[in-house]
């Protein structure tokens, strides 16, 4: 039996190579001779897939480096204006004298100078923050432009390590399909915002996290989510998703697992500072209860729109409310499609619900779902429509805050047109939403389950009978001729679900 990387030249490849599957990357690969052959050998030699997405990660990681080089050089340290103008932004020099990393302040404990007074950060992501000013090598004598500079640099090396290992457990997660997480790789918005903040890490975790579940092991999935969510708030959303998944599949052991997990791993990391410094543990959830209105969300547009400011609390009760609802459709979705979605369909779809309905949204935040909807909807197309609206949000952003920064010049976008960006920003999202909900609704059109796959970044849900749905309706057949892959086929039929070999 060929293995997964390798085929003889008289069957199709156990690999799905995109070029056979989808127009835009066969029309792309021209540029690198052509869709794959009908005797083309995958995982031949020493570009194997899973390699070949890692350089290319390296590659577009470092062009965005290089995309900020005008700030590296100057504009970080001329004023605020110039470094909106270049679409440069980075949270990161700034931070390491803000919060007192230049003068080697102990985050959570010591407290700072200013308006904040507790590093608003995660614990993790703070230990992560700390371990990079410990490698940034200068002497407190140099100057602080150069110090800011070398702390830049120490944590991009960092988070490229996150990075390549985002693109790496995308292409290990769909063992057939490595060639998806090439959408990760080449994603312009993940090059432009990659080194803007943290992200990275929790991505990189979340990933990795996918990636266990997927291989069945499923405490060390728990293990990752809850440091994941120890870095970031967000993936602790994908316990909901799996959780109604697993209610529907029956299989309540492997979910305490992973539950179990999540809360060990989560309380190890938080439990020594939330009892050694509780105001500076703390001041990531009073801060993000506070925080006003902010850059990206619909709420900043109606605010603008109407000229009347939202009260904060009324602000956060109505997005909860919102999320809730969106929660509640999902889990609707998820228990009454005639197939069980998959995993990562509903991990993309809670996501997104999160950044919709937030009153905030950083331009980074669009790594949170990079990697979902590479797993959820491996279709250039629909992903390129979607980071194009992503990278316009990108440069309207900055080219806005250009614009209230210079002062009587205005130069950049005014109020309207950043709106106009908020609403490219929520329509291409709204999009990728819109087909997945599709795909649940009409697996036959999903391109991970046309080659006969069910689920194959479910783990113990991947081929499980249902337990437990809400509507007990049989999946229709496929519409399109699935290709001769190895391996266990998923044959969608009348009389149900049934796996031949």
């Amino acid at each position: 039996m060929p293995s997964a990387e390798d085929t003889s030249v008289h069957q199709e490849p156990s690999v799905v190579p995109p070029t056979r599957h989808d127009d835009i990357a066969a029309a792309g690969s021209e540029l690198i001779g052509g869709p794959a052959g009908r005797w083309a050998r995958f995982g031949s030699g020493p570009l194997t897939p899973v390699r070949v997405v890692a350089l290319v990660a390296i590659g577009m990681f470092a062009l965005g480096m290089v995309q900020k080089l005008p700030c590296y050089n100057w504009a970080w340290f001329r004023g605020t204006s110039s470094q909106y103008a270049h679409a440069c932004y980075s949270d990161i020099p700034h931070l390491f004298v803000g919060r007192g990393f230049a003068d080697g302040l102990v985050p959570y404990v010591d407290r700072l100078s200013g308006d904040m007074a507790y590093l608003e950060y995660p614990v993790l992501t703070g230990l992560f923050m700390q371990i990079a000013s410990w490698l940034t090598l200068t002497p407190s004598s140099d100057p602080v432009q150069q110090r800011e500079q070398m702390y830049w640099m120490v944590n991009a090396g960092m988070l490229m390590i996150c990075a390549v290992i985002i693109a790496v457990c995308v292409a290990r997660t769909h063992r057939r399909r490595p060639w998806d997480a090439l959408l990760v790789a080449l994603a312009p918005a993940l090059a432009l915002t990659a080194t803007i903040n943290w992200d990275l890490l929790a991505v990189a975790l979340t990933a990795a996290a996918m990636l266990m579940w997927s291989h069945g092991r499923n405490l060390a999935f728990g293990i990752l989510i809850g440091l994941a969510t120890a870095a970031k708030l967000y993936p602790v959303l994908l316990l909901g998703p799996l959780l109604v998944l697993c209610w529907r599949a029956g299989k309540w052991r492997e979910y305490g697992s992973a539950l179990l997990g999540a809360a060990a791993a989560w309380l190890a990391v938080n439990l020594p500072v939330m009892l050694y410094a509780p105001e500076g543990w703390k001041k990531f959830y009073t801060f993000s209860q506070e925080r006003q209105i902010d850059y990206g969300s619909f709420w900043l547009v109606i605010t603008q729109r109407t000229g009347r400011p939202i009260d904060v609390g009324t602000v956060n009760t109505a997005s909860v409310l919102l999320m809730i609802v969106l929660c509640a459709g999902i889990a609707g979705l998820a228990l009454t499609a005639r197939h069980r979605p998959r995993f990562a369909q509903l991990a993309f779809l809670v996501v997104a619900a999160f950044i919709l309905t937030n009153k905030v949204y950083s331009p980074q935040y669009v790594l949170w779902l990079i990697p979902l909807a590479a797993l959820a909807r491996p279709r250039w197309r629909d992903f390129l429509v979607w980071q194009a609206c992503e990278v316009m949000y990108f440069l309207g952003i900055w080219f806005y805050l250009a614009y209230t920064t210079s002062g009587d010049k205005h130069q950049g976008l005014p109020q309207e047109g950043y709106q106009v960006a908020i609403a490219l920003h929520l329509l291409g999202t709204l999009y990728i939403c819109a087909v997945i909900v599709r795909d649940i609704l009409m697996p036959e059109r999903d391109p991970v389950r046309r080659d006969g796959s069910d689920d194959p970044s479910g783990g113990a849900l991947d081929s499980a009978p249902d337990r437990t749905a809400l509507l007990q309706v049989h999946p229709v057949p496929a519409r399109h001729t699935a290709p001769a892959v190895e391996g266990p086929r998923v044959e969608w039929g009348t009389t149900g679900r049934t796996v031949s070999d």
